[in-house]
């Protein structure tokens, strides 16, 4: 092919309209040029090639519409888990706080609500922002029944030195811990002998001195003079532990009489005798205390002259009432056993010592209330002496929210 067999032109079809010249082959221009002058052909051609076209950008224009909508949708799925992911949720809790909490004002200093605590009253994602609600809650119930005077004989108690006894200090970080036997009060202890110095970690502590109070280094209240008890009862960080009334008499009754883990032989060898003489049934029975005879001796009306022989031994089976004087001593918060596992991390925190100490860890399932194990444990107790064991500890089931046991009652 040489010179002579070329020639050049414009090129009219749709596609390449952008190359204004292409060079050709002679023949096949001139063969192009015979298309292009018989106008019927020429026409027919270009508006196939012409509809062809259009059909092929209507597709193209279809897919990228479908495909900005995938792409949208991707984002918006994205968007949507990414702020609904627990484990991201506290990088971005900041952010959330901002655009759905509204301006809440400072409560007073006395309930111990911090300021990222405080209730608003929207539902919000973390339930520590409802937290609160629960001991403002409890606190609130102990106002309103303190006040009833159909309870106030149940309800009321001076402060005296047997309460002031059974209140622990920590000087240093300005709290006051009201003891409760079996409900997790060791573990307290411990807390606060680390706080005050004494060990430096909870590991550390022998267990033959938590409960020494020569050597644990946890000054009580009663040890104060009058005018430093009344300074830290109005300043102080104050709490106490509660559980079922009559779930911890059952634990109170097995840990002293029956498994008596501290070796402590005066439960057995004294107190026990003397709820026997006096309240157990058939004398004939010559097996050691039973629940029973535990119970008979609670519900009387006149405990009291046994109790003066058993001296602070009683602080194990004493209504909460008698130990802490609820409606005397204004406290901070009321934690529950059966709720530990969140009351105690909200406790140390409302201190302010939640990043020197931790509560020790809590095996699964040991603070749930077992109303099987209750019902065992009163089986074959008369009406009559249940009725009487919940008359005394009336007080303590309403003053911290515990159902009336009807169950046994009735």
């Amino acid at each position: 092919m040489n010179g002579n067999d070329l020639e050049t032109g414009p090129l009219l079809s749709g596609h390449l309209l952008f190359a204004p010249f292409i060079v050709l082959p002679k023949k096949l221009f001139q063969n192009l040029n015979q298309i292009m002058t018989s106008p019927p052909l020429f026409s027919g051609r270009v508006s196939e090639w012409l509809q062809c076209d259009n059909m092929h950008h209507q597709w193209l224009l279809l897919a990228a519409c479908f495909w900005v909508i995938f792409m949208f949708m991707v984002a918006s799925k994205f968007i949507t888990l990414t702020f609904k992911d627990p484990d991201v949720y506290g990088a971005r809790q900041e952010f959330l706080l901002l655009t759905t909490m509204p301006e809440v004002r400072k409560l007073p200093e006395e309930k111990h609500i911090p300021e990222e605590l405080k209730p608003t009253g929207k539902e919000l994602p973390d339930s520590r922002l409802v937290q609160p609600l629960v001991y403002m809650e409890r606190l609130e119930l102990i106002r309103n029944v303190c006040r009833d005077d159909a309870l106030k004989n149940l309800s009321h108690t001076p402060v005296s030195k047997f309460v002031l006894d059974r209140i622990f200090v920590c000087d240093k970080h300005r709290i006051l811990f009201c003891q409760t036997p079996k409900v997790g009060n060791t573990q307290w202890k411990k807390v606060l002998i680390v706080l005050n110095g004494a060990f430096p970690s909870i590991e550390e502590i022998p267990e033959n001195v938590v409960h020494d109070h020569e050597k644990n280094g946890l000054p009580r209240l009663s040890s104060f003079s009058d005018a430093e008890i009344q300074k830290r009862l109005k300043t102080y960080f104050k709490f106490f532990i509660v559980r079922d009334p009559f779930e911890r008499l059952i634990s109170a009754f097995k840990d002293k009489f029956v498994h008596n883990p501290r070796f402590e032989p005066w439960y057995r060898h004294e107190i026990a005798p003397g709820i026997i003489r006096k309240y157990r049934r058939n004398r004939t029975e010559t097996r050691g205390i039973q629940f029973e005879d535990f119970v008979r001796y609670l519900g009387d009306p006149n405990h009291r002259w046994l109790d003066l022989q058993f001296g602070d031994h009683i602080i194990h089976w004493v209504t909460y009432v008698e130990l802490c004087a609820p409606c005397e001593i204004m406290y901070s918060v009321i934690g529950h056993h059966e709720t530990l596992e969140d009351d105690a991390p909200y406790i140390l925190k409302e201190a302010g010592i939640d990043h020197l100490v931790s509560y020790p860890t809590i095996p699964p399932g040991i603070t749930v209330y077992n109303r099987t194990k209750v019902e065992h444990y009163f089986l074959g107790i008369s009406k009559r002496d249940i009725r009487r064991l919940y008359a005394r500890f009336e007080g303590d089931f309403k003053l911290f929210g515990y159902q009336k046991p009807d169950f046994l009652l009735n």
